[in-house]
C-alpha cells in the first residue's frame, strides 16, 4: 500500500512536493476509508486530486508511471537516455537532479525507497525497510566520469560477494537497482519484495484513452475476473445487462502495419524469428445480452453507449479492487460518467474493498457538496505558483478560518478560496479588422 508519494524538479513540479495517504485523526467515514495495513498506521483507501487544466495534476500520476517505468522496464543500453523533462521556467532546475521517493508496505513491513537521477543516469538511489526500526538495504551511487554503478548493502543484508559484483555489473548507469535486479539471476529477498510491490500492487495509469476493455474483457476470459461478480457490478449500476458473451478469434495485424512497425522493432529487439507467427494476435468479440420484459436480447459491444463501454472497464477494475490488493491510478475518474455513476463507483469501492487504494485526477466537483460521503484528508489540488510551478496540497491543511465544520467546500473551492481553479479573462476577444 502506499504511505507517501515526493515529487521534486519533474515535470510542473519545481519544489518537493507530497501526496500522502496517512490519514489524519478524524474518524469521519473510518469504516469505508481507512486501512490498518501495520501497527497503528492508518492509511487512506482514496486520494482525489482537483485542480485547473495545466495545474500539475497529471504530473503527480506520470512521476508515478516514471518510477513505476524505472524499476520494471530498465533501460536495455547505457546510452539511451531517461525519457522526462525536468522544471523548465527557470535557469537551475534543468541542470538539476529531479528526484522522485515512495513509502510503501510489502507483506507486513514498510519500505523507504528513494531515487535521484538526470537525463543521462540514475545518480543516486536508496532502499530502507522498517522490522520494526529503519535499516539500510542498500544504497547506490554513480560514478558519472566512468559510467559505472557502486551498491553498498547494508548491514542486515546478506548477500555473496560475486552476487553483488554480478547485480553491479548488470544496473547500468541509467537503471535502478531495482530494474537491476530483475536482470538478475540472484536471491536478495528484501530487493525482491520492492520489485514484486511495483508489479503486483503498483499498476499502471487508467488515462482516458486507455484501452481499459481490452484488459477487462481477457481476464474475464481467463476467469481471472468471475462473470458472476462484474454481472453483479453491472447490475447495480442499472445497465441492463444479464450477461456477457465473448468469443475469442485469431486475427492478422495488417500487413502494412506489421512491416512499418512490428518488423523494424522485432529486428532491432528481438530478432525476426517466425513473422507468420508474430503476425497473428489473439482479439475478443463481446456482445452484452440485455432482458426486456422477460425477452433476451443480444446487442454487439460495439453499439451499446460510450457511459456503458466505459462502465463495463470501471466495471472489471472495481471486481480486482475489491478482491485484490492492488492500486490503480487514474487520469480524469469522472471521464464518460454520469455524476451518479461516478460517484456510485466511489462508494461501492470505499465500502467493499480491504487491501486497495486509488489514486485519481478528477473535475467533478459534485462529492464536495456532500460532507458525508467524502474526508477532508483525501481531497487534494494542485495549484500553480507565480513561478508556474506545481503546488500540491490537500483540504485538511486548511485552518478553521477556511474551512468549519458547516462550511460548504464546494461554494468554497468555486468561489476560488481553496485554489485550483482556472484564473479565467472575460469573454470578450479582440478582433482586428483588416480596412
Amino acid at each position: 500500500m502506499v504511505v507517501n508519494f515526493s515529487v521534486q524538479n519533474f515535470g510542473s513540479i519545481k519544489h518537493r512536493q507530497t501526496l500522502s495517504f496517512e490519514a489524519d485523526k478524524s474518524t469521519h467515514m473510518e469504516e469505508y476509508y481507512i486501512l490498518k495495513p501495520l501497527g497503528e498506521l492508518r492509511l487512506l483507501k482514496l486520494g482525489l486530486i482537483y485542480g485547473a487544466n495545466a495545474s500539475g495534476k497529471t504530473t503527480i500520476l506520470n512521476a508515478l508511471e516514471f518510477l513505476r517505468t524505472m524499476v520494471l522496464a530498465p533501460l536495455p543500453k547505457k546510452n539511451d537516455g531517461l525519457n522526462f523533462n525536468p522544471f523548465l521556467f527557470d535557469t537551475e532546475t534543468p541542470h538539476e537532479n529531479s528526484k522522485l521517493a515512495i513509502d510503501f508496505i510489502q507483506n507486513g513491513a514498510r519500505y523507504a525507497y528513494a531515487v535521484e537521477f538526470k537525463k543521462s543516469a540514475v545518480v543516486r538511489e536508496e532502499l530502507n525497510f522498517y522490522k520494526p526500526n529503519k535499516a539500510s538495504v542498500y544504497k547506490r551511487t554513480t560514478d558519472l566520469d566512468k559510467q559505472l554503478t557502486e551498491i553498498k548493502f547494508g548491514s542486515k543484508i546478506r548477500i555473496d560477494k560475486t552476487f553483488e559484483k554480478t547485480l553491479e555489473s548488470n544496473t547500468l548507469w541509467n537503471n535502478t537497482v531495482l530494474g537491476g535486479f530483475l536482470k538478475t539471476n540472484i536471491e536478495l529477498p528484501e530487493i525482491k519484495e520492492a520489485t514484486d510491490w511495483f508489479k503486483d500492487y503498483l499498476n499502471a495509469t487508467i488515462l482516458p484513452q486507455t484501452n481499459l476493455v481490452s484488459l477487462i474483457t481477457s481476464r474475464l476470459h481467463g476467469n481471472d475476473i468471475p462473470k458472476k461478480a462484474m454481472l453483479n457490478i453491472l447490475a447495480k449500476a442499472d445497465l441492463n445487462i444479464s450477461d456477457i458473451l465473448i468469443r475469442e478469434e485469431e486475427k492478422l495485424i495488417p500487413k502494412d502495419v506489421f512491416e512499418e512497425l512490428v518488423v523494424p522493432y522485432l529486428s532491432s529487439n528481438w530478432g525476426l524469428g517466425d513473422l507468420d507467427k508474430a503476425r497473428k494476435i489473439t482479439a475478443y468479440d463481446i456482445e452484452f445480452e440485455h432482458t426486456v420484459e422477460g425477452k433476451k436480447y443480444t446487442l454487439p459491444f460495439e453499439s451499446e453507449s460510450e457511459g456503458t463501454k466505459k462502465y463495463f472497464g470501471f466495471a472489471g477494475l472495481l471486481n480486482l479492487l475489491i478482491n485484490k490488493s492492488v492500486a490503480f491510478p487514474v487520469d480524469e475518474l469522472e471521464s464518460s460518467l454520469h455524476p451518479d455513476l461516478y460517484l456510485h463507483f466511489l462508494l461501492m469501492f470505499l465500502a467493499n474493498a480491504k487491501q486497495s487504494q486509488i489514486i485519481a485526477t478528477t473535475h467533478n466537483r459534485e462529492l464536495l457538496n456532500n460532507k458525508d460521503l467524502f474526508r477532508n484528508d483525501a481531497i487534494w489540488f494542485t495549484d500553480k505558483s507565480k513561478t508556474g510551478a506545481t503546488e500540491l496540497y490537500s483540504l485538511a491543511d486548511f485552518d478553521t478560518a477556511t474551512i468549519r465544520d458547516t462550511t460548504n467546500v464546494l461554494n468554497a473551492y468555486k468561489t476560488g478560496k481553496l485554489g485550483g481553479m482556472p484564473n479565467l479573462g472575460d469573454m470578450y476577444i479582440d478582433v482586428e479588422h483588416e480596412a
